[in-house]
């Protein structure tokens, strides 16, 4: 019996975690619903303000496939969403049967014990059965009974009526989860149609730069090999960093003061809550080695993510720390590093740089200004944080 009652109490407690753990995994979805519709808007507003331009770019078609891929994102998240909820209205239909089911067996046995009652009653009353006792013993025994009778009588009343306000509670919660599904669903149908649209979009606009295609390929391979040349530059300046920090031991990591191992261990801790480097803009390429946006037969790799914004945007340092030095490599724009402990971030693609090396920085703190290309009048900036020398997605440290 006691085991039985361990088994049914662990039922119970693994029910109510799982429970808690399905409304965590739909409250994180709709927050990342929440932030894939901001990063939509920001989209729109780019291509919108590229629209004044009368020449279509391949840097535009860069910007449209990030928005399909958001889009993408956005009906997956959907997705699971509706199948989350699928499941908790299964569960609650399932929940309303048993309830539904005890309170029937409850009526029942109530209705039972009550006409017990009634027919004992009819054969003699309640004092005329306890002066028919032998002894004293068997009258207290008799008084026990009436008085277990009575608070059965309450028992059974009291689970009736906890089991109707549990209905009715979760027949509420099992009419707002439809009605959000059915929400969902026609939110869905209109991404779906969206998608099917801007898809058409990319491929004509696609169709109509075909021309301009190996020209655009030779540009992108250019591109690469500067990236390439940039990140081996930033590579040897942090290296020659943590050489120096070792006082000229031989080392792969930064030896690093009580102060700058609190700030590092600070910086780790807000993972995922660091501010953007730019007050607006848009993911319009991710990090590591990808298939390019528009000539996806062609890789790409990147150290960090390529986030395009508004004109002469204000780029800002997304944590506090010491400017570790500012680049200007042949054949790229300005580049700030900036030293966390041991973690370096790194603003590429600046037009003006207001800060110097050396300089104590604080978060949010305008380093330099984006360059916006006189060629296409398009704002990027390419972000990186970096371990040491190793190179991590920014991506999972901004802020959602």
């Amino acid at each position: 019996m006691k085991k039985i009652k361990i088994t049914i109490l662990f039922l119970a407690l693994l029910q109510t975690f799982s429970a808690v753990a399905q409304s965590s995994k739909i409250k994180n979805l709709e927050n990342q619903r929440e932030q894939i519709k901001k990063e939509i808007i920001e989209i729109n507003n780019l291509l919108s303000s590229n629209k004044k331009e009368k020449n279509l770019t391949f840097r535009d078609l860069e910007i449209l496939a990030a928005k399909i891929n958001i889009k993408e994102r956005l009906i997956k998240i959907n997705n699971d969403q509706i199948n989350l909820l699928n499941a908790d209205i299964k569960s609650n239909e399932i929940k309303s049967e048993e309830l539904k089911l005890e309170n029937e067996n409850v009526r029942k046995d109530y209705a039972s014990m009550i006409f017990n009652s009634y027919k004992s009653r009819l054969k003699e009353s309640r004092i005329m059965f306890l002066l028919s006792s032998s002894t004293f013993l068997e009258a207290f025994k008799r008084s026990q009974y009436f008085s277990q009778f009575s608070d059965d009588r309450k028992k059974y009343s009291n689970k009736i009526l906890k089991n109707l306000t549990s209905l009715d509670s979760i027949n509420k919660i099992l009419k707002d989860k439809i009605v959000n599904k059915e929400d969902l669903i026609k939110s869905n149908n209109a991404e779906k149609r969206d998608l099917s649209n801007e898809r058409n979009n990319k491929n004509n606009a696609l169709s109509s730069l075909k021309r301009k295609e190996n020209a655009y390929k030779r540009q992108i391979n250019q591109k690469q090999r500067q990236a390439d040349l940039l990140d081996k530059e930033i590579d040897k300046l942090i290296k020659e960093a943590i050489r120096l920090s070792n006082e000229n031991k031989k080392s792969s990591t930064f030896s690093l003061t009580p102060e700058a191992k609190a700030l590092a261990e600070s910086f780790t801790k807000n993972k995922g809550n660091l501010p953007w480097p730019v007050e607006r803009g848009a993911i319009i390429q991710k990090f590591g080695l990808q298939p390019h946006p528009v000539v996806r037969t062609t890789k790409i790799k990147s150290n960090g993510i390529v986030i395009a914004t508004t004109k002469d945007a204000n780029v800002r340092s997304v944590f506090e720390g010491v400017v570790l030095s500012i680049l200007k490599f042949k054949g790229s724009n300005l580049t700030v590093l900036i030293k966390h402990g041991n973690y370096i971030s790194a603003y590429k693609n600046l037009s003006k740089v207001f800060v110097e090396k050396g300089d104590n920085i604080d978060a949010l703190q305008i380093i330099g200004e984006a360059y916006t290309n006189i060629n296409d009048n398009k704002t990027t900036l390419q972000f990186s944080i970096f371990n040491n020398t190793t190179p991590l997605d920014p991506y999972l440290w901004i802020a959602k």
